[in-house]
Protein backbone atom coordinates (compact mmCIF):
# COMPACT_ATOMS: atom_id res chain seq x y z
CA UNK A 1 0.00 0.00 0.00
CA UNK A 2 2.77 2.56 1.03
CA UNK A 3 4.51 1.74 -2.54
CA UNK A 4 1.57 2.27 -4.59
CA UNK A 5 0.72 5.40 -2.27
CA UNK A 6 4.26 6.45 -3.24
CA UNK A 7 3.46 5.91 -7.11
CA UNK A 8 0.39 7.72 -6.73
CA UNK A 9 2.06 10.92 -5.58
CA UNK A 10 4.88 10.61 -8.08
CA UNK A 11 2.73 10.42 -10.85
CA UNK A 12 0.57 13.12 -9.49
CA UNK A 13 3.29 15.53 -9.35
CA UNK A 14 4.10 15.51 -5.86
CA UNK A 15 7.59 15.70 -4.36
CA UNK A 16 8.23 12.66 -1.92
CA UNK A 17 8.78 13.93 1.75
CA UNK A 18 12.70 13.17 2.99
CA UNK A 19 12.78 12.45 6.69
CA UNK A 20 14.36 10.47 9.21
CA UNK A 21 16.40 8.59 6.30
CA UNK A 22 13.08 7.77 4.73
CA UNK A 23 11.08 8.92 1.64
CA UNK A 24 7.66 9.28 2.71
CA UNK A 25 4.47 10.81 0.74
CA UNK A 26 4.12 14.46 1.76
CA UNK A 27 1.44 13.75 4.31
CA UNK A 28 1.74 14.44 8.15
CA UNK A 29 -1.48 13.84 10.46
CA UNK A 30 -1.59 16.09 13.34
CA UNK A 31 -1.57 14.68 16.72
CA UNK A 32 -5.49 15.07 18.73
CA UNK A 33 -5.75 14.76 22.06
CA UNK A 34 -7.26 13.75 24.32
CA UNK A 35 -6.31 10.23 22.74
CA UNK A 36 -8.10 10.97 19.48
CA UNK A 37 -5.11 10.22 17.56
CA UNK A 38 -3.48 7.04 19.30
CA UNK A 39 -2.37 3.76 17.96
CA UNK A 40 -4.06 2.65 15.87
CA UNK A 41 -4.93 5.98 13.69
CA UNK A 42 -1.10 6.70 13.86
CA UNK A 43 0.46 3.48 13.29
CA UNK A 44 -2.50 3.32 9.78
CA UNK A 45 -1.23 6.55 8.63
CA UNK A 46 2.67 5.47 9.03
CA UNK A 47 1.61 1.81 6.98
CA UNK A 48 0.61 4.25 4.19
CA UNK A 49 4.38 5.94 4.53
CA UNK A 50 3.47 8.79 5.47
CA UNK A 51 3.91 10.61 9.57
CA UNK A 52 1.34 9.11 11.65
CA UNK A 53 1.61 10.72 15.29
CA UNK A 54 0.48 9.67 18.94
CA UNK A 55 -0.78 12.71 20.57
CA UNK A 56 0.79 11.96 24.37
CA UNK A 57 -1.56 13.60 26.89
CA UNK A 58 -3.87 11.41 29.39
CA UNK A 59 -3.82 8.21 27.10
CA UNK A 60 -4.63 6.08 30.02
CA UNK A 61 -8.38 6.73 28.88
CA UNK A 62 -7.66 3.74 25.94
CA UNK A 63 -6.31 1.31 28.78
CA UNK A 64 -9.00 -0.21 31.13
CA UNK A 65 -6.50 -1.63 33.52
CA UNK A 66 -4.74 1.83 33.66
CA UNK A 67 -7.96 3.96 34.28
CA UNK A 68 -9.22 0.86 36.88
CA UNK A 69 -5.95 1.48 38.87
CA UNK A 70 -6.49 5.43 38.52
CA UNK A 71 -10.02 6.88 37.55
CA UNK A 72 -11.13 7.00 41.59
CA UNK A 73 -8.44 8.61 43.05
CA UNK A 74 -7.77 11.90 44.29
CA UNK A 75 -5.56 14.56 46.40
CA UNK A 76 -2.43 15.38 45.82
CA UNK A 77 -1.17 11.97 46.33
CA UNK A 78 -3.04 10.92 43.25
CA UNK A 79 -0.69 12.62 40.98
CA UNK A 80 2.41 10.26 40.95
CA UNK A 81 0.07 6.98 40.06
CA UNK A 82 -1.97 9.05 37.77
CA UNK A 83 1.58 10.71 35.84
CA UNK A 84 3.09 7.10 36.32
CA UNK A 85 -0.17 5.44 34.19
CA UNK A 86 0.38 7.59 31.61
CA UNK A 87 3.69 6.78 30.85
CA UNK A 88 2.84 3.09 30.67
CA UNK A 89 -0.01 3.64 28.33
CA UNK A 90 2.06 6.66 26.16
CA UNK A 91 5.14 3.55 25.61
CA UNK A 92 2.04 1.03 24.67
CA UNK A 93 0.88 2.99 22.62
CA UNK A 94 4.25 4.01 20.18
CA UNK A 95 5.00 -0.10 20.43
CA UNK A 96 0.95 -1.15 18.83
CA UNK A 97 1.19 2.05 16.09
CA UNK A 98 4.52 0.38 15.09
CA UNK A 99 3.40 -2.75 14.59
CA UNK A 100 0.13 -1.65 12.72
CA UNK A 101 2.89 0.07 10.98
CA UNK A 102 5.10 -3.13 10.23
CA UNK A 103 7.87 -0.74 9.80
CA UNK A 104 6.64 2.15 7.04
CA UNK A 105 6.61 5.25 7.79
CA UNK A 106 6.99 7.54 10.42
CA UNK A 107 6.05 7.43 14.18
CA UNK A 108 5.53 10.87 15.81
CA UNK A 109 5.24 11.48 19.48
CA UNK A 110 2.97 14.94 19.68
CA UNK A 111 3.77 16.82 23.26
CA UNK A 112 2.30 20.25 23.85
CA UNK A 113 5.25 22.63 25.71
CA UNK A 114 2.36 23.88 27.90
CA UNK A 115 1.44 20.67 29.67
CA UNK A 116 3.26 20.10 32.95
CA UNK A 117 4.62 16.63 31.99
CA UNK A 118 6.24 17.72 28.94
CA UNK A 119 9.47 16.95 30.03
CA UNK A 120 8.36 13.31 30.97
CA UNK A 121 6.54 12.88 27.97
CA UNK A 122 8.97 13.83 26.17
CA UNK A 123 11.47 11.13 27.88
CA UNK A 124 8.99 8.83 27.82
CA UNK A 125 8.81 8.78 23.36
CA UNK A 126 12.65 8.84 23.46
CA UNK A 127 13.12 5.95 25.62
CA UNK A 128 10.49 4.34 23.67
CA UNK A 129 11.31 4.45 20.45
CA UNK A 130 9.56 6.94 18.42
CA UNK A 131 10.88 8.39 14.96
CA UNK A 132 9.98 11.98 16.13
CA UNK A 133 8.94 14.21 19.18
CA UNK A 134 6.69 17.06 17.71
CA UNK A 135 6.39 19.83 19.71
CA UNK A 136 3.47 22.76 20.32
CA UNK A 137 1.66 24.76 22.21
CA UNK A 138 5.21 27.25 22.99
CA UNK A 139 8.22 27.64 21.69
CA UNK A 140 10.25 24.09 22.88
CA UNK A 141 13.83 26.02 23.30
CA UNK A 142 14.89 23.07 25.52
CA UNK A 143 14.60 20.19 23.11
CA UNK A 144 17.32 19.40 21.82
CA UNK A 145 18.51 19.43 25.71
CA UNK A 146 16.15 16.66 26.72
CA UNK A 147 17.00 14.93 23.50
CA UNK A 148 20.54 15.37 23.74
CA UNK A 149 21.53 11.06 24.17
CA UNK A 150 18.98 10.40 21.25
CA UNK A 151 20.79 12.32 18.00
CA UNK A 152 18.53 10.34 15.63
CA UNK A 153 15.52 11.18 16.79
CA UNK A 154 13.62 13.63 14.73
CA UNK A 155 12.96 17.04 16.34
CA UNK A 156 10.18 19.02 15.09
CA UNK A 157 8.60 22.12 16.57
CA UNK A 158 5.43 23.63 15.50
CA UNK A 159 5.26 27.42 14.79
CA UNK A 160 3.01 29.93 13.01
CA UNK A 161 5.16 33.04 11.81
CA UNK A 162 8.75 33.22 10.21
CA UNK A 163 9.89 35.11 13.76
CA UNK A 164 9.32 32.26 15.37
CA UNK A 165 11.13 30.00 12.80
CA UNK A 166 14.22 31.96 13.68
CA UNK A 167 13.94 32.13 17.56
CA UNK A 168 14.03 28.53 17.37
CA UNK A 169 16.65 27.85 14.57
CA UNK A 170 19.23 30.49 16.15
CA UNK A 171 18.38 29.13 19.46
CA UNK A 172 18.77 25.62 18.92
CA UNK A 173 21.89 26.29 16.85
CA UNK A 174 23.72 27.32 19.78
CA UNK A 175 22.58 23.99 21.36
CA UNK A 176 24.52 21.72 18.20
CA UNK A 177 21.19 20.81 16.79
CA UNK A 178 18.75 21.83 13.90
CA UNK A 179 15.13 21.49 13.24
CA UNK A 180 14.59 17.96 11.34
CA UNK A 181 11.51 20.01 10.28
CA UNK A 182 9.10 22.46 10.96
CA UNK A 183 5.30 22.55 10.72
CA UNK A 184 4.14 25.84 9.86
CA UNK A 185 0.76 25.67 11.29
CA UNK A 186 -1.98 28.87 9.88
CA UNK A 187 -3.90 29.83 13.36
CA UNK A 188 -6.97 30.96 11.60
CA UNK A 189 -7.36 27.61 9.78
CA UNK A 190 -6.25 25.10 12.00
CA UNK A 191 -8.11 23.00 14.74
CA UNK A 192 -7.22 22.60 18.50
CA UNK A 193 -5.10 25.31 20.15
CA UNK A 194 -3.99 28.00 18.17
CA UNK A 195 -0.21 29.98 17.57
CA UNK A 196 -1.55 33.42 17.73
CA UNK A 197 -1.75 35.72 20.78
CA UNK A 198 -5.54 36.05 21.00
CA UNK A 199 -8.71 35.76 18.98
CA UNK A 200 -8.25 39.20 17.34
CA UNK A 201 -4.94 37.80 16.16
CA UNK A 202 -5.81 35.02 13.90
CA UNK A 203 -6.50 36.95 10.76
CA UNK A 204 -2.82 38.77 10.99
CA UNK A 205 -1.70 38.45 7.43
CA UNK A 206 1.82 37.17 9.17
CA UNK A 207 0.31 33.61 9.70
CA UNK A 208 -0.62 32.91 5.65
CA UNK A 209 1.52 30.15 4.13
CA UNK A 210 2.73 32.46 1.18
CA UNK A 211 4.12 35.05 3.38
CA UNK A 212 5.66 32.74 6.32
CA UNK A 213 7.44 29.63 3.69
CA UNK A 214 8.90 32.02 1.93
CA UNK A 215 9.69 33.84 4.50
CA UNK A 216 11.46 31.06 6.42
CA UNK A 217 13.19 29.39 2.99
CA UNK A 218 14.88 33.33 2.59
CA UNK A 219 16.35 32.87 5.98
CA UNK A 220 17.43 29.23 5.78
CA UNK A 221 19.89 30.82 3.26
CA UNK A 222 20.63 34.37 4.97
CA UNK A 223 21.76 31.95 7.96
CA UNK A 224 23.72 29.60 5.88
CA UNK A 225 21.84 26.63 6.67
CA UNK A 226 23.05 23.69 4.64
CA UNK A 227 20.77 21.13 5.65
CA UNK A 228 17.34 21.41 4.39
CA UNK A 229 14.81 21.90 6.84
CA UNK A 230 11.53 20.54 5.59
CA UNK A 231 8.77 22.29 6.21
CA UNK A 232 5.02 20.88 6.59
CA UNK A 233 2.00 23.66 6.21
CA UNK A 234 -0.79 23.10 8.52
CA UNK A 235 -4.01 23.91 8.42
CA UNK A 236 -6.69 24.37 5.53
CA UNK A 237 -5.91 21.41 3.69
CA UNK A 238 -7.82 19.26 1.83
CA UNK A 239 -7.44 18.97 -2.15
CA UNK A 240 -4.28 17.14 -3.86
CA UNK A 241 -4.65 20.82 -5.70
CA UNK A 242 -3.20 22.10 -2.23
CA UNK A 243 -0.74 19.31 -1.85
CA UNK A 244 0.08 21.13 -5.04
CA UNK A 245 0.02 24.71 -4.45
CA UNK A 246 2.16 24.53 -1.19
CA UNK A 247 4.73 22.25 -2.86
CA UNK A 248 5.06 24.90 -5.47
CA UNK A 249 5.36 27.42 -2.48
CA UNK A 250 8.32 25.87 -0.80
CA UNK A 251 6.43 23.35 1.55
CA UNK A 252 7.98 19.15 1.42
CA UNK A 253 4.76 18.29 3.08
CA UNK A 254 1.30 18.79 4.97
CA UNK A 255 -0.27 18.08 7.69
CA UNK A 256 -4.18 17.05 8.54
CA UNK A 257 -5.62 17.06 11.67
CA UNK A 258 -9.64 17.10 11.98
CA UNK A 259 -9.90 15.25 7.84
CA UNK A 260 -8.00 12.61 9.92
CA UNK A 261 -10.32 12.60 13.02
CA UNK A 262 -13.02 11.47 11.17
CA UNK A 263 -11.47 8.60 9.19
CA UNK A 264 -12.77 5.22 10.23
CA UNK A 265 -9.28 4.36 12.21
CA UNK A 266 -9.43 7.26 14.23
CA UNK A 267 -8.77 6.54 18.12
CA UNK A 268 -12.20 8.32 18.78
CA UNK A 269 -15.49 6.90 19.26
CA UNK A 270 -18.00 7.06 16.10
CA UNK A 271 -20.41 9.58 18.12
CA UNK A 272 -17.17 11.92 18.29
CA UNK A 273 -16.33 11.22 14.67
CA UNK A 274 -20.17 12.15 13.83
CA UNK A 275 -19.94 15.53 15.41
CA UNK A 276 -16.95 16.20 13.44
CA UNK A 277 -18.44 15.62 10.38
CA UNK A 278 -22.00 17.03 10.48
CA UNK A 279 -20.48 20.17 11.94
CA UNK A 280 -21.17 23.21 9.42
CA UNK A 281 -18.90 26.29 9.05
CA UNK A 282 -21.24 27.98 11.31
CA UNK A 283 -20.67 25.69 13.63
CA UNK A 284 -17.34 25.90 14.30
CA UNK A 285 -16.20 28.83 16.37
CA UNK A 286 -13.31 30.43 17.90
CA UNK A 287 -12.90 31.09 21.60
CA UNK A 288 -9.93 31.45 24.79
CA UNK A 289 -9.15 28.02 26.33
CA UNK A 290 -8.33 27.80 29.78
CA UNK A 291 -4.56 27.90 28.60
CA UNK A 292 -4.96 31.44 27.53
CA UNK A 293 -4.56 30.74 23.52
CA UNK A 294 -7.15 30.84 21.02
CA UNK A 295 -8.77 27.61 20.37
CA UNK A 296 -11.22 26.30 17.69
CA UNK A 297 -14.14 24.33 18.25
CA UNK A 298 -17.40 23.00 17.37
CA UNK A 299 -20.30 24.96 19.12
CA UNK A 300 -21.78 22.27 20.58
CA UNK A 301 -24.64 22.37 23.36
CA UNK A 302 -21.70 22.69 26.21
CA UNK A 303 -19.59 25.08 24.26
CA UNK A 304 -22.45 27.23 23.27
CA UNK A 305 -23.98 27.63 26.93
CA UNK A 306 -20.43 28.02 27.97
CA UNK A 307 -19.83 31.01 25.65
CA UNK A 308 -23.08 32.72 26.91
CA UNK A 309 -21.89 32.38 30.71
CA UNK A 310 -18.37 33.36 29.85
CA UNK A 311 -18.11 36.63 30.71
CA UNK A 312 -20.10 35.70 33.93
CA UNK A 313 -17.54 32.72 34.52
CA UNK A 314 -14.50 34.98 33.93
CA UNK A 315 -15.91 37.79 36.35
CA UNK A 316 -15.83 35.42 39.30
CA UNK A 317 -12.63 33.80 38.17
CA UNK A 318 -11.07 32.73 41.54
CA UNK A 319 -8.55 30.75 42.81
CA UNK A 320 -9.03 27.01 43.12
CA UNK A 321 -7.87 23.34 43.63
CA UNK A 322 -7.97 21.10 40.82
CA UNK A 323 -9.90 17.98 40.47
CA UNK A 324 -7.92 16.23 38.13
CA UNK A 325 -4.59 15.59 39.76
CA UNK A 326 -2.55 14.79 37.00
CA UNK A 327 -0.34 15.86 34.02
CA UNK A 328 -2.66 19.24 33.03
CA UNK A 329 -1.83 22.26 31.98
CA UNK A 330 1.34 24.15 33.54
CA UNK A 331 -0.96 27.07 33.97
CA UNK A 332 -4.78 27.16 33.50
CA UNK A 333 -7.43 29.94 33.71
CA UNK A 334 -9.72 28.00 36.08
CA UNK A 335 -6.99 27.05 38.53
CA UNK A 336 -5.19 30.03 39.16
CA UNK A 337 -8.95 32.52 38.53
CA UNK A 338 -6.83 34.29 35.49
CA UNK A 339 -10.09 36.43 34.32
CA UNK A 340 -9.09 36.34 30.74
CA UNK A 341 -8.50 32.59 30.46
CA UNK A 342 -11.07 29.99 29.79
CA UNK A 343 -12.79 28.74 33.14
CA UNK A 344 -13.52 24.92 32.25
CA UNK A 345 -11.55 22.09 33.08
CA UNK A 346 -10.25 20.98 29.39
CA UNK A 347 -9.23 17.94 29.83
CA UNK A 348 -12.12 16.73 31.35
CA UNK A 349 -14.54 18.40 28.36
CA UNK A 350 -11.96 16.57 25.86
CA UNK A 351 -12.19 13.40 27.34
CA UNK A 352 -15.98 13.80 27.31
CA UNK A 353 -15.87 14.30 23.85
CA UNK A 354 -13.64 11.53 23.11
CA UNK A 355 -16.38 9.17 24.02
CA UNK A 356 -18.86 11.44 21.80
CA UNK A 357 -20.41 13.04 24.58
CA UNK A 358 -22.37 16.17 22.32
CA UNK A 359 -24.17 17.67 25.76
CA UNK A 360 -21.04 18.15 27.79
CA UNK A 361 -18.19 17.64 25.67
CA UNK A 362 -15.49 20.08 24.01
CA UNK A 363 -14.69 18.96 20.27
CA UNK A 364 -11.59 20.51 18.64
CA UNK A 365 -11.89 21.03 14.62
CA UNK A 366 -9.96 22.94 12.20
CA UNK A 367 -12.26 25.86 10.07
CA UNK A 368 -12.63 24.21 6.88
CA UNK A 369 -14.66 21.54 5.05
CA UNK A 370 -13.84 18.05 5.01
CA UNK A 371 -12.52 16.06 2.26
CA UNK A 372 -15.99 13.67 2.29
CA UNK A 373 -18.29 15.81 3.75
CA UNK A 374 -19.99 14.32 6.25
CA UNK A 375 -19.10 10.63 5.55
CA UNK A 376 -16.28 8.74 7.64
CA UNK A 377 -14.15 6.92 5.30
CA UNK A 378 -10.89 4.93 5.86
CA UNK A 379 -7.03 6.37 6.16
CA UNK A 380 -6.37 5.01 2.61
CA UNK A 381 -9.05 6.69 0.51
CA UNK A 382 -8.69 9.89 2.29
CA UNK A 383 -4.73 9.38 1.48
CA UNK A 384 -5.85 8.31 -2.06
CA UNK A 385 -7.63 11.28 -2.59
CA UNK A 386 -4.61 13.76 -1.44
CA UNK A 387 -1.96 12.13 -3.27
CA UNK A 388 -3.57 11.66 -6.73
CA UNK A 389 -6.87 13.26 -6.45
CA UNK A 390 -8.77 10.04 -6.39
CA UNK A 391 -12.64 10.15 -5.25
CA UNK A 392 -14.24 6.73 -3.44
CA UNK A 393 -16.26 5.57 -6.24
CA UNK A 394 -19.08 5.48 -3.59
CA UNK A 395 -18.73 9.18 -3.87
CA UNK A 396 -18.15 10.19 -7.53
CA UNK A 397 -20.56 12.74 -8.44
CA UNK A 398 -20.96 14.25 -5.17
CA UNK A 399 -17.51 15.91 -3.95
CA UNK A 400 -17.53 19.80 -4.20
CA UNK A 401 -13.95 20.22 -4.55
Amino acid sequence: MAAALGILAHDSGLRPLRLGGKTLVPVVQGGMGVGVSASRLAGTVAGCGGVGTISSVDLRRHHPDLMAQTEKLSGPQARAPIDAANLVALDREIAQARKISGGRGLIAVNVMKAVSAYEAYVRQSLESGADAIVVGAGLPLDLPDLARDHPDTLLIPILSDARGVQVIVRKWEKKGRLPDAIVIEHPRLAGGHLGAANVADLNNPRFDFDVVIPQALAFFKAAGIERDIPLIAAGGIRTHADLLRLQGLGASAVQLGTAFAVTCECDASPAFKKVLADAKPEDVVEFTSVAGLPARGVRTLWLDKYLRLENRLQDHAHVQRCSMWFDCLSHCGLREGKAAWGQFCIDRMLGLALSGDLGKGLFFRGAGALPFGAQIRPVHDLMQWLLGGIVPATLAGEMAV
